[in-house]
């Protein structure tokens, strides 16, 4: 990500009321203009912010935030972000970053790949993508453009940290979010843990553990033949 990037404009902004898990509350979402690729990003404006206000930089799940999925955790994370950003005052900017910037049906692809053995990781590298291809420059002119340059940061992943900071937006403190954990995602989780830099804790994520899952039937699905996309 270059640490310069174009300025954005504001497009819209409106009087949301949101009902997202166990709360309900009054938001204010914004759209931009002249964000870098083009995509139609939000951010969603929750409780009272002050300076320093909570951000959850949330990347787009459709099968998660939407279907419920139990393979990740971003439904959950969803959740917990709208509740505890109401709280303390902050932003939620909604990414429209599916599958780790892949996409929708290259994200199911990747899925068919993890149910024949491979890790979410080498699954998106064996159907030609970089293990993870977001970019968060858009997120920089979205904070930029609400005016926001110092945050409280509500995260796990030292890669929306890092290049937060490579755009000039000061981190004043990172706030972890919570370990939701299911016998569905905790392979998936370990993995990120492990090949992603993930801050989670808790015993699973210790590196014994995580070794140990890589071969544990409930955590990893049953390895059968790889099989790659032509």
């Amino acid at each position: 990500m270059s640490t310069l990037v174009s300025p954005a404009t504001i497009r819209t902004e409106v009087a949301l009321p949101v009902r997202l898990g166990g709360v309900v509350t009054d938001g204010t979402v914004f759209s931009f203009d002249g964000l870098v690729d083009g995509r139609e990003h939000l951010a969603v404006r929750l409780g009272r912010p002050e300076a320093a206000p909570l951000v959850r930089l949330h990347s787009e799940c459709l099968t998660g935030d939407v279907l419920g999925s139990q393979r990740c955790d971003c439904g959950p994370q969803l959740h917990e972000a709208v509740e505890r950003i109401t709280a303390d005052g902050g932003y939620l900017l909604y990414l429209r970053q599916e599958g780790r910037g892949i996409g929708l049906y290259d994200k199911l692809d990747a899925y068919a790949l993890q149910q024949d053995g491979l890790d979410t990781y080498d699954a998106n590298a064996a159907l030609g993508h970089r293990y993870d291809e977001r970019d968060y420059s858009v997120a920089v002119q979205m904070l930029r453009a609400l005016d926001v340059t110092s945050i409280r940061l509500l995260t796990n992943n030292p890669d929306k940290r890092r290049q937060l900071l490579e755009g000039g937006i000061e981190i004043v403190e990172q706030v972890p979010t919570g370990v939701h954990l299911s016998s569905a995602n905790a392979w998936y989780l370990a993995t990120k843990a492990r090949r992603g830099g993930h801050e989670l804790s808790g015993p699973i994520f210790d590196e014994s553990h995580i070794v140990n899952s890589e071969r544990d039937a409930p955590i990893r699905p049953r390895a059968r033949a790889a099989r790659r996309a032509s």
